[in-house]
């Protein structure tokens, strides 16, 4: 299928957008949150989400090719692994640069009388942003370090039980581990089919694993090697039912595709806000339910003593404060490009290779193609080479960066474009798969 037919179906069933969001435009036609060098005014500029909104006026496509020159990217490959960090774009490292300056130009004045009201003010926008209560999320560094937060603060006992996947994370699985050493916990480890047949399926394999020793399920909103979206309302409700507690790692998914927390209906909810939100390295959130905030030990000792307190599990010690900053630029820019539009946009780009390439002979994709399976990753593979063969000749002979994933049963290469990505760049990606494939 070329590219106009494939959009013109596209649009059809809904992968493009008919409405065209807003644009915000500086004097030179670019998103820019220009910041002011003088404190006060800058310190204003942070708290107000981009003003001046103006229509687009352009098509969709030309829209996106305004997203691509935002951003500066490397001429000697093309990036389709956006899934371990998310270039940021221009108009986010600018405000990461003003705000370290901002807060190297104020030292320890900064740290002592400003600090802790931005980090209230930029969870208070994040909690907006997520729609959960602000009492329910802290600003962490990462998804590890938000799920470590629980696996090691839970108030395990002796034999209790818990269940996850063998495509989790991989440092989440270690966690767990040393826990079980420590606290003599019982694991069981299921697979998440590639290709299920249904909702009820999943849903059914963590359920056939709870026990009366049960204490947690820890399930990915998406699995990080594949892309695949799994239906975790559906195992929160059902774990609920067992009193079994669901603690999500949602490490792909803020700034990837529209969802609230509270609609998940989970106990706790980790991710990283580096990847698809583009906020600068060193980002990330917790949400725990009110009713499980009290059970949990903090790793790192804080002042604040209140068991029911979310913030007693928030102590960082001194932490690059410019970088917590730039949650709001990354905020600020999504929402400019819109949630749903970015989400349709990275629907597309992966339905249109992987729609060019799933009846291939030698090829084995290994996300589902559904909208409600998947958004803008996909995992494919080669039966005639390893991922790390296939990773290995994409880059050196076709000039294409991917990451070869070869464990948890999947094997193949996780694709990930991003919203500066081009139709023109997967039908280069395409057409080396189906050369290697035939190698």
């Amino acid at each position: 299928m070329d590219k106009r037919s494939f959009l013109k179906k596209a649009s059809l069933f809904g992968l493009l957008p008919f409405s065209v969001p807003n644009f915000i435009a500086s004097s030179n036609g670019h998103y820019i949150g220009q910041r002011t060098t003088n404190p006060q005014a800058q310190k204003i500029a942070r708290e107000t989400l981009m003003p001046d909104f103006k229509p687009w006026q352009g098509s969709e496509e030309s829209f996106w090719e305004e997203v691509r020159s935002q951003y500066k990217l490397v001429p000697d490959f093309i990036n389709l692994e956006s899934g371990y960090y998310n270039i940021i774009p221009e108009p986010t490292l600018d405000g990461l640069k003003q705000n370290m300056s901002h807060v190297n130009l104020r030292g320890a004045h900064y740290m002592r009388t400003e600090l802790d009201q931005d980090r209230h003010k930029i969870a208070k926008s994040l909690a907006d942003f997520m729609g959960c209560p602000q009492e329910n999320l802290i600003i962490t560094r990462n998804t590890t370090e938000s799920l470590d937060l629980v696996i090691a603060g839970y108030p395990w006992q002796k034999g209790d039980h818990v269940i996850y996947a063998i495509q989790d994370y991989g440092a989440m699985k270690v966690m767990f581990e040393q826990v079980s050493e420590r606290h003599g916990l019982i694991q069981d480890i299921i697979s998440v089919p590639n290709h299920p047949s249904s909702d009820e399926e999943i849903v059914a394999l963590y359920e056939s694993k709870i026990t009366a020793q049960t204490k947690m399920i820890m399930v990915c909103h998406m699995i990080n090697i594949t892309g695949q979206i799994l239906p975790v309302r559906k195992i929160c409700d059902m774990a609920h039912s067992y009193g079994v507690e669901v603690l999500v790692d949602g490490a792909h998914c803020i700034g990837h595709f529209e969802f609230k927390i509270q609609d998940l209906n989970c106990d706790y909810y980790g991710s990283s806000l580096h990847k698809w939100l583009a906020a600068p390295l060193g980002n990330g959130l917790l949400y725990i339910d009110s009713k499980r905030i009290a059970q949990l030990w903090p790793l790192l000792a804080d002042y604040e003593k209140d068991p029911n307190n979310i913030l007693r599990l928030n102590h960082l010690g001194t932490h690059p404060a410019y970088i917590t900053l730039g949650i709001y630029d990354a905020i600020n820019y999504l929402n400019w490009i819109g949630i749903k539009r970015k989400e349709k946009r990275l629907g597309t780009l992966r339905s249109y290779w992987m729609e060019a390439l799933k009846n291939t002979p030698g090829i084995l994709i290994n996300t589902p193609n559904a909208a409600d399976r998947a958004c803008g990753i996909g995992n494919i593979g080669l039966l005639n080479m390893t991922p790390a063969q296939m990773a290995d000749r994409l880059l050196n002979e076709h000039g294409i960066f991917t990451v070869a994933i070869d464990y948890a049963n999947v094997k193949g290469c996780r694709i990930t474009p991003n919203v500066f990505t081009t139709f023109e760049e997967l039908d280069h990606f395409i057409a080396a798969v189906k050369t290697l494939a035939q190698a």
